[in-house]
This record gives structure tokens, C-alpha cells and sequence, in this order.
């Protein structure tokens, strides 16, 4: 089975959304034709740009609640899809996914938006792609959230689903069997057995699962990246990073274990990190308040100096 690093969202209430700017867009390059979102508008604080988990999903999962609405009720708020997925799917055949590839579309769609320095939040997968765009263009990172963010290697990653959920990792491993003839349903119905074990409620499992619908995944993007950048390693990477960084961690988070996030953190000079006692994987999703009370905290800025007040970011 396919090792996923995801991160996930709930429903979006359709008149926060009508009452947020909202535009797309597509973004052409050599390779790809890159779609992205815009909420928001810009003004005096800090643009900010979510990279999504995945790999293989389109950020269409980030939208299903009303957070990055939120969000740019303050600043303008940039989400795209990856190469491959959702909207970004015309591609030039032999195309790279290696993260040489993923860095420039987050650096395209940076400057077509004429953003000159902008927050970066990678969340799950996402947070590798963020890194690793901290460390190519540091001169236009103003601000880093790791959200639940995959390790700076697989290899690092402490994922313990197996050790915590045996009987669901067996049913999905009886599924992938039932549906070995048809391997785009065996990856979809893993899609959805690994969303089962990211929650700590499980009434906010229930609720999620019963509504997420098609998440847009694509396995075969997925296997790609995945084989592109195992051999990655960014951790000599974060001892260079010096612009303010948050780590959100979710407690209970067995997908990408806690011990995950404690370690970026203390390897990024002047990082803090916020523990969300009642989350799994999926913080935005389970404690969504205190998800976007820690993130402006981090993100309002002394307009005069342009620095956090608060690098804290107290929870």
C-alpha cells in the first residue's frame, strides 16, 4: 500500500465563501499549465500561499471548509494544484515530479502574482515542498508554517498508523486484495481507509468521511513524486533557514507522528511549535478556531518593521 501523507477538510459554507474576493486562474509554463485559486486581497499583511498534501491530490480538499476564507478576510491567500492533479493536468509528456520541478511552479505561481515575499504553509506533503522552496528562494520567504508537514525525508518520517490501527491497516489490506483487477479502486478505497485513521474524534471522522466525496486522487501522480524524491533529504537545509517558522503538530497525529514536527523544529533556528491537543493529522479540520487563532497570531505583522509581534504563536 502506498505510504500517503494527507491533509483534509470538511465542508465549505457556501455564503463565508460568496462573501471572500475570489478568483482562478492558469498559470502557462514549458511543462505545465498550472491552475490556482486567489482569496482574498492585497493589502498591508503578508500574502500567504498553501501548499497542499497529497501527493496526488489536488488542493480542492483544502477548500471543503471555510478556514482560508477566514484567512483572507486578512491577507490574500494563494492555493494551486500540483502538477498532474486537478486543474494542472495538462502536462508535457516526461515531465519531471521531482521537487527541482515542484519548487518552480510554486516559484511561477509566486511571480505571476507579482508576490515579492510571501508566507509559505506547507501542509502534510505540502511541507516538503515548502521547505524545500524555503531553501531555493529564502529572499522570498517571509514567513514558514509546517503544518503537519511530512519529514525533510521519507525516510524520517515517524508514521505509526500500522503499530496504532492494525485492524484498519488489515482491512485495507483484505480490500487492496478483493480489488487487485482493478487498481485505481484498490488506491481510491485505501484513499479512504487511511482518512479513517487521521482523526482523534471519531464523530469528526464520521463526519468527514461521510461527506468528502472525490478528492480528486491520482495514484499514478503519486507513485511518481513519491519515486522522484525518495532519496531527498533536506534536513542540512533547515540550520539555514532564518526567517520566522511555526511547527503545528497535531497530538494524536499517527500518520506523521508528533516526534516528526519536534524534530524540525529544533533544527530551524528560532522555530516554535504548537502542539493541538484534541487532532490528529487534521488540526484545520478538528480545532479549527485555535488553527486560525495560532495562525494570525503568527502572521500579523508591525506594518512599520514587518515582523511578527507575536513569535510565539500561542495557542
Amino acid at each position: 500500500m502506498l505510504k500517503l501523507v494527507f491533509a483534509l477538510a470538511i465542508l465549505l459554507p457556501t455564503l463565508i465563501f460568496a462573501q471572500t474576493a475570489h478568483r482562478t486562474g492558469t498559470l502557462h509554463t514549458p511543462e505545465v499549465d498550472l491552475g490556482y485559486e486567489v482569496l482574498g486581497t492585497l493589502g498591508a499583511e503578508i500574502p500567504l500561499i498553501a501548499v497542499n498534501g497529497g501527493p496526488g491530490l489536488s488542493h480542492a480538499y483544502m477548500m471543503q471548509n471555510d478556514l482560508w476564507q477566514r484567512v483572507a478576510a486578512h491577507r490574500l491567500v494563494v492555493l494551486y494544484d500540483q502538477r498532474g492533479t486537478g486543474t494542472s493536468k495538462q502536462v508535457q509528456p516526461n515531465a519531471s515530479q521531482g521537487m527541482d520541478a515542484q519548487v518552480a511552479d510554486l516559484e511561477a505561481i509566486r511571480n505571476a502574482l507579482s508576490l515579492d515575499r510571501v508566507a509559505i504553509l506547507g501542509d502534510s506533503y505540502g511541507g516538503m515542498i515548502a521547505m524545500a522552496y524555503a531553501a531555493a528562494h529564502p529572499e522570498h520567504v517571509s514567513r514558514l508554517i509546517l503544518s503537519d508537514s511530512a519529514a525533510p525525508s521519507w525516510k524520517s518520517i515517524e508514521h505509526l498508523l500500522p503499530q496504532v490501527f492494525p485492524d484498519r491497516e488489515e482491512q485495507g489490506e483484505a480490500e487492496d486484495k478483493k480489488l487487485a483487477a482493478d487498481p485505481e479502486a484498490a488506491a481510491q478505497a485505501g484513499l479512504v481507509n487511511h482518512m479513517r485513521m487521521c482523526f482523534y474524534s471519531p464523530e469528526k471522522r464520521d463526519a468527514y468521511v461521510s461527506h468528502m466525496g472525490d478528492l480528486g486522487f491520482v495514484p499514478a501522480v503519486s507513485r511518481a513524486v513519491q519515486q522522484a524524491t525518495e532519496n531527498l533529504d533536506l534536513t542540512p537545509k533547515l540550520a539555514n533557514f532564518h526567517f520566522p517558522t511555526l511547527v503545528i503538530t497535531g497530538r494524536y497525529d499517527m500518520n506523521v507522528a508528533p516526534l516528526t514536527a519536534w524534530r524540525m523544529a529544533h533544527a530551524i533556528p528560532g522555530a516554535r511549535i504548537v502542539f493541538f491537543e484534541k487532532s490528529g493529522h487534521l488540526p484545520a479540520f478538528e480545532e479549527p478556531e485555535k488553527y486560525l487563532r495560532v495562525l494570525e497570531s503568527f502572521l500579523v505583522t508591525d506594518r512599520a518593521k514587518n515582523v511578527p509581534k507575536d513569535r510565539a504563536a500561542k495557542g
